[in-house]
C-alpha cells in the first residue's frame, strides 16, 4: 500500500521500496551505507520500526529506520506550520465616482491606505453612469490623483485603464 500525504510524491516505506540498492541510515541517525534494500528491511524488522525511502529522488534512494507514524506526523506538523505562515493576499475593492466629494474622496483614500497597510491589493473602480462616460476624461482625473495620493505607501500593478463603463487601477503595498 503506497500512503499518500501533501507531498507530491507517495513515501514508500518496506516491502514498497523497490530500488536495487539504497543508502541506509538506521534508528539512531548513523549512516550505515550503500545496502540491499533487503538487509535495510531486516534491520527495521529487528529493532522493530519500519524503513522509511526519505529521499526518493537521491542516487541510491536514502531510507532510513523509523517509527513510520511518527515521520508521517512530522510531515503533517511541517505542512501546518507552513500553511499557518503563509500570507493570504487579498483584493480589497474600493469605489468611486467621477464626481465624488472631497470628503468622501478622504475616506476612501484613508480606507485604500489602511487595506495597503495591511498587505493587501487595492482595486480602485471608478464606475461612470448614464452619459457621464461621455466625459471619461474627468474619470481619469480623480483615477490620477488617486494614484498620485496613494504614491508614497503603494506602487501600481495594473495601470489605469477604461473596461466599458468603468476605470480599473490596482495598487500593490511598496
Amino acid at each position: 500500500m503506497i500512503i499518500s500525504t501533501n507531498k507530491a510524491s507517495d513515501i514508500r516505506i518496506n516491502e514498497q521500496i523497490n530500488s536495487s540498492q539504497i543508502r541506509l541510515i538506521d534508528h539512531e541517525g548513523n549512516m550505515i551505507g550503500v545496502v540491499l534494500p533487503k538487509q535495510g528491511l531486516e534491520l527495521a524488522r529487528r529493532v522493530g520500526l519500519d524503513l522509511v525511502e526519505i529521499s526518493p529522488n537521491a542516487e541510491p534512494p536514502v531510507c532510513k529506520v523509523m517509527d513510520f507514524g511518527k515521520y508521517k506526523y512530522e510531515i503533517q506538523k511541517k505542512a501546518q506550520e507552513a500553511k499557518k505562515k503563509q500570507k493570504v493576499v487579498e483584493i480589497k475593492e474600493i469605489k468611486i465616482r467621477p464626481n465624488i466629494a472631497e470628503g468622501d474622496y478622504g475616506v476612501k483614500l484613508r480606507n485604500a491606505r489602511k487595506f495597503i497597510a495591511e498587505g493587501n491589493k487595492v482595486r480602485v473602480s471608478l464606475q461612470f453612469k448614464g452619459r457621464e462616460i461621455t466625459h471619461n476624461e474627468l474619470g481619469f482625473a480623480v483615477i490620477q490623483k488617486f494614484k498620485a495620493d496613494m504614491s508614497d505607501v503603494a506602487k501600481v500593478e495594473l495601470e489605469p485603464k477604461l473596461e466599458g463603463k468603468q476605470i480599473f487601477l490596482v495598487i500593490i503595498p511598496n
